[in-house]
């Protein structure tokens, strides 16, 4: 292809567009990808869709009434990293590290839960964590085995969460294919639209010019 081709083809507004757009999504999927390298999980962000983590009194954990209070509430993002389980700090609240991990009954390939590590113990060479929410009286009612632990949790974001847990939700889902549609529509159709309409007009001013120069 020559450079005038090219020149071309760049100045097509739909191409750019196009372009624009696989460019945020390679964008978006170069910094998962990336954070679960950087990481070391392949969890490196998750939305908190419990308020198990929940410590404040009389108030309901949806996370926008108190943001800031200690641990986790619903609609935080956490940040996960993957570490050894020799380095995770097991201990009761608020001095254990918060960890997530797949639930115990239904394997790795099961819900992921975030509770506190309250106590570890080793079995036949494998760590197991008793772990509890710090909103909860009471430990859960299993032994996290290591290789159902994806990392610990060593930063939170308030808020963000929501969108993630939006999206979740078949309404969420089917706002969001609106909004694409509406785009493509602006983006697309209506100046498609308005291009054939401006053509016409020009076409049909051009004609009127010859006609009256013709009188």
């Amino acid at each position: 292809m020559t450079a005038r081709a090219l020149k071309q083809v760049w100045r097509n507004e739909y191409f750019r567009t196009a372009l624009m757009i696989v460019l945020i999504i390679a964008v978006v999927f170069g910094f998962w990808y990336g954070s679960q390298f950087v990481l070391n999980t392949q969890y490196p962000a998750l939305a908190v869709a419990s308020g198990s983590m929940c410590t404040a009194q009389a108030m309901s954990c949806d996370g926008w009434s108190h943001p800031f209070a200690p641990t986790l509430h619903v609609g935080d993002l956490i940040i996960v990293q993957g570490i050894s389980p020799k380095e995770i700090k097991a201990a009761p609240y608020p001095n254990g590290d918060i960890i997530v991990f797949h639930r115990p009954t239904t394997g790795s390939s099961g819900d992921l839960i975030v509770h506190r590590a309250v106590e570890s113990e080793q079995i036949d060479g494998t760590i197991y964590f008793t772990t509890q929410g710090d909103g909860v009286r009471g430990s859960d009612p299993w032994k996290v085995p290591e290789d159902l632990v994806v990392g610990k949790v060593v930063l939170r974001i308030p808020w963000v969460g929501h969108i993630a847990l939006f999206m979740h939700n078949s309404s969420g889902i089917f706002i969001i294919i609106v909004l694409i549609i509406i785009l493509v529509i602006v983006e697309f159709v209506i100046p498609v639209i308005t291009g054939k309409e401006a053509k016409a007009e020009g076409k049909e001013t051009v004609e009127k010019a010859f006609e009256d120069k013709a009188l």
